[in-house]
């Protein structure tokens, strides 16, 4: 990652947050996959027809916040009672808005994990369109929209943080370990790349 190391701040990747196998710690990555969509085009397309914009408006943003909702809570579960790595844990609604708690659940597409195509590995190990009825576009948004994937980390210091900007050294070097082509892989990480993806 390009950036200046000089403040002293730790450049973070998701695989530090994983205890290494010659430790020989029992530890876990998990995923998930939830959604409150079912039925909200159709809702919608009802509130179209009788031309109430504030009604798709509020149905949208409900679904978004109940799928978000939901996969908070399973991601507390996680904590307390499935791996019980905080049993203890008693947050207020503004500690968890303010990520007071142990472990993280990044998604594909976002600072941490910013290769939309790792939804594919999680959706093949899930089995999460014929499991639970979410699919992805060809663009790799989730549909219904109103869904939440990502993934659990466990490590009592994992953290939330951002990739940087990375140089086609390193794109390269991630094509090859993703067994994809360069151009494939510019394609989905243009963000963050540091150079113009035109540039042979």
């Amino acid at each position: 990652m390009e950036r200046d190391t000089s403040s002293g701040e730790p450049l973070y990747c998701l695989s530090d947050f994983v205890a290494p196998l010659t430790s020989e710690i029992a530890d876990y990555v998990g995923m998930f996959a939830v959604s409150a969509g079912f039925g909200t085009n159709k809702l919608c397309a009802q509130f179209e027809r009788e031309f109430d914009d504030y009604g798709v408006i509020m149905m949208k943003a409900v679904a978004d916040r109940l799928a978000e909702a939901f996969a908070e809570e399973l991601h507390s579960r996680v904590r307390k009672e499935f791996w019980c790595y905080d049993q203890e844990e008693e947050l207020e609604v503004g500690d968890l808005l303010r990520i007071k708690y142990k472990g993280i659940r990044p998604a594909p597409g976002y600072p941490s994990q910013p290769d939309h195509t790792e939804k594919l590995t999680m959706w093949n190990l899930m089995r999460t369109e014929k499991l639970v009825g979410i699919s992805l576009t060809e663009s790799l948004a989730m549909d219904p929209a109103a869904s939440v994937s990502g993934l659990y980390f466990a490590h009592p210091k994992a953290s939330y943080f951002a990739v940087g900007k990375i140089g086609k050294d390193q794109v390269q070097d991630y094509a090859v370990r993703k067994g994809v082509s360069v151009h494939e892989a510019e394609r989905w990480l243009g963000p963050i790349l540091s150079y113009d993806n035109d540039e042979e």
